[in-house]
């Protein structure tokens, strides 16, 4: 009886604590997207586990990030597009929002070509159906978020995050990777100009923009502006929810490039994601070849309608105007479609939109570092003095790494 007294509290206060876990999961979504997906098995496909320290750097740094964004959202009941709004003279708002509307446009443009790409490996339908395919279903996903809320939104997203992380880590269970390697890659090192290249589309691009902007307004709209008195809570809940969110992005990023590194190691027919999953069918079985190919679809499924609620999330904060979400949703997604049509290469596709978005990293972290370290709008919670120094030195390296990421891509 006393055991039970003892155990039913902690529960209900671990009952209590889930409720407010979720904003991250949903946000999480653009660190395992098609994007990724590519730069991931590049990186194992050719160097084996060289890189396998850039995941772990990686997370780290967008765990800082996220969870600035979040607390940004619950301490001021802003989203980071209205507090730049705030600080930004009317003139400048416009091409603000601009630059913000190009990087959601690159960003759909992955998630839909990972999308197609995936129907085409499960029902060998042509890149353009699946696009339009993937648009459409991304629509429905949205549409959830529309006219059910933002817990439904956040369970279907989560639910697909867990298929993804099935269809990624299933591999690496199936065929171990060597430990020795594994350790061997946590130490800091290059192997060439190309190594560096791919180091910085798994680095430097790791912090989605769309990420970033999107995390305060689902953090704000899940629990509101705090009051002093569950702020404590609150926070302590958010920190715990961008941990668990990143863990798990995390461990599928891993999974990708500890797959490439013990699989397709050296093969030269693994430079694009079909090629991918074909080497994969061949050395592990269709059954993994299956796992991988619904992975990558739930990937562009998810992040494509995460993408799409971010695009409509800035516009709001930015311009105050609100459109259909259909009109909203076309926006994003005809451009993708029209690459599609027109025959671009799907690979070479995905690595473009890569360098588009690497111009909208620094438009979003270095307004977040400076408003989360502004003592007069975000009070007691402003940053710390390291968190600060810490968080500028990620916005700095992360900058850094894109303009290398555009450099060795067009001097290639």
């Amino acid at each position: 009886m006393a055991l039970a007294e003892t155990v039913r509290p902690k529960l209900a206060r671990v009952r209590a604590g889930s409720v407010l876990l979720g904003p991250a999961f949903v946000a999480a979504i653009a660190y395992v997207d098609p994007g990724n997906v590519a730069s991931n098995i590049s990186a194992g496909a050719q160097f084996g586990y060289l890189l396998v320290w850039v995941i772990f750097a990686a997370n780290l740094m967008a765990g800082l990030v996220q969870y600035l964004s979040a607390k940004l959202g619950i301490v001021t009941g802003l989203s980071l597009p209205e507090a730049i709004r705030e600080r930004m003279p009317r003139a400048g708002r416009l091409a603000y929002w601009g630059q913000a509307e190009l990087v959601a446009i690159a960003t759909d443009l992955a998630e839909v070509v990972g999308g197609a790409i995936a129907l085409n490996l499960l029902f060998h339908l042509p890149l353009l159906v699946g696009g339009v395919i993937t648009g459409v279903v991304s629509m429905g996903l949205l549409l959830v978020q529309d006219k059910r809320g933002q817990r439904p939104f956040e369970r279907v997203i989560t639910g697909l995050l867990a298929v993804i992380a099935i269809g990624f880590v299933a591999s690496v269970v199936v065929e171990p990777p060597s430990g020795t390697g594994v350790l061997g890659g946590l130490v800091p090192r290059f192997d060439g100009t190309e190594s560096v290249l791919i180091a910085a589309a798994m680095l430097g691009a790791t912090v989605m923009p769309h990420a970033v902007y999107l995390h305060s307004g689902l953090s704000r709209d899940r629990h509101g502006r705090a009051t002093d008195g569950r702020l404590t809570t609150l926070l302590r809940a958010t920190r715990l929810d961008v941990t668990l969110a990143m863990l798990l992005a995390g461990a599928v990023n891993l999974s990708m490039v500890l797959l490439a590194a013990t699989v397709l190691r050296g093969r030269s027919d693994v430079d694009s994601i079909a090629g991918a999953h074909s080497a994969i069918g061949e050395l592990l079985g269709g059954g993994m070849a299956l796992l991988f190919a619904v992975g990558l679809l739930a990937s562009g499924l998810a992040s494509t309608s995460v993408g799409a609620y971010a695009g409509a999330m800035i516009m709001q904060g930015l311009l105050r105007k609100r459109i259909p979400l259909l009109l909203r949703r076309l926006i994003t997604l005809t451009p993708a479609i029209v690459v599609l049509a027109i025959g671009v290469d799907p690979s070479r596709a995905l690595v473009i939109s890569q360098v588009v978005l690497s111009f909208g990293i620094p438009f979003a972290l270095v307004p977040l570092v400076r408003i989360t370290g502004d003592r007069r709008l975000m009070g007691e919670s402003a940053n710390h003095r390291v968190t600060t120094v810490l968080a500028w030195a990620i916005a700095g390296v992360i900058s850094v790494l894109n303009v290398v990421l555009v450099y060795l891509t067009f001097a290639g």
